[in-house]
């Protein structure tokens, strides 16, 4: 019998308290799910559980992360699909995981309960909802690519987002009254709507510039979580966010020019309670992008969740308030910027060397 290391040992321990967490939420609900019981599915003692998870809500997360991550998504689009194709298919896929009926199993029902419960999660969710949008949106717009310029797709994100939330919503409160094909129908027609949004949006002109520096950078590798796919970050811009701060990560997209990579570090003074919604708010994103955009139509950015990585950054004491980035351009990091805006001004920095000034030049209209 091969024994397992401590590593290997902890690993199996979490993997089955995931398990038998998940019949425990889907037989008996989320608020009747008891710890003790988690632990005898297990077959582990309460301490086990508790030295992988801090709490019920956290596991409860985690559980559903995890299912997320494992969803498989429909096939790739063909490149011909048009917006109104697009947000479609995102809908189907959207609705495709609500339980409709009433019939089906229901161990998400109570995550929109939790979030309200508690204003520090809502407040993580909002911005978590708020990044699917940009994301989404910057779908459409790559869909519609060279169509009108400076225009921007975030608000039609929203509104499809709103309404996906809201059939969510009715699906557990009054099974059978949403009308999953209207759902589908009402975004496609959203796509058609004018909601008169632009970039770059007032305030991106009083944003600081970065500063230039020359420190050295070990290129560290993570996994993105939206992709599912090894990443080196050796090059470009990476901006570690908190979790009440995320809506910055469309700064720096903007911001950065064509073919700068951009990675994303989420991070929070809580990250074994309020990360799994990071991986369950991109996995869900990601089954619904698959089938809905062509690859090409993704934005650019990878997320990874590795504190480590945000140590390397510079970020020694992650907040979920924090907004700090940097510029990586030939092996060294050449620009800083902490605080509010520090995202867009470091994808708006030109590295010496590169084509441009090597300062932050110009503000980008993207």
């Amino acid at each position: 019998m091969v024994r397992l290391n401590r590593a290997q040992q902890q690993e199996r321990n979490r993997a089955r308290v995931l398990a038998a967490a998940r019949e425990e939420f889907a037989e008996r609900g989320y608020r009747d799910a008891k710890i003790d019981r988690i632990a005898h599915r297990a077959d582990l003692t309460r301490g086990a559980v508790y030295s992988n998870f801090p709490g019920k809500r956290a596991l409860y997360f985690a559980v559903l992360a995890e299912a997320a991550a494992r969803a498989e998504p429909g096939h790739a689009p063909a490149s011909g699909a048009d917006p109104a194709q697009a947000l479609g298919t995102f809908a189907r896929a959207w609705v495709a995981r609500l339980p409709l009926t009433g019939d089906e199993e229901r161990v998400g029902a109570e995550l929109m309960g939790e979030v309200a419960a508690d204003p520090r999660v809502g407040a993580v969710f909002s911005q978590l909802t708020a990044l699917q949008a940009i994301l989404l949106g910057l779908a459409l717009e790559n869909l519609e690519a060279g169509s009108e310029p400076g225009r921007r797709r975030v608000r039609t994100a929203r509104s499809v987002l709103t309404t996906l939330h809201g059939a969510a919503q009715l699906a557990v409160a009054a099974p059978g009254f949403a009308d999953p094909f209207t759902v589908i129908r009402s975004c496609e027609r959203l796509a058609g709507l004018d909601l008169e949004d632009a970039w770059p949006l007032p305030y991106v002109d009083h944003l600081p510039d970065a500063r230039a520096v020359d420190e050295p950078w070990s290129a560290p590798t993570g996994v993105d979580v939206l992709r599912g796919k090894a990443t080196t970050v050796d090059d470009g811009v990476v901006a570690v966010v908190g979790l009440r701060r995320l809506e910055a990560v469309e700064e720096a997209l903007r911001a950065a020019p064509e073919g700068a990579p951009v990675t994303v570090v989420p991070v929070t003074t809580e990250p074994a309670e309020l990360l799994p919604l990071v991986r369950l708010a991109l996995a869900e994103l990601r089954t619904c992008l698959v089938p809905a955009f062509p690859a090409r139509c993704w934005a650019r950015p990878v997320f990874v969740l590795d504190p480590g990585l945000a140590l390397a950054a510079g970020a020694a004491d992650p907040h979920d308030d924090l907004e700090l980035a940097l510029r990586v351009h030939g092996g060294r990091v050449v620009a800083r910027a902490e605080g509010r805006g520090a995202a867009h001004a470091v994808g708006a920095f030109v590295p010496a060397g590169s084509g441009g000034r090597g300062s932050a030049g110009g503000r980008a209209a993207r």
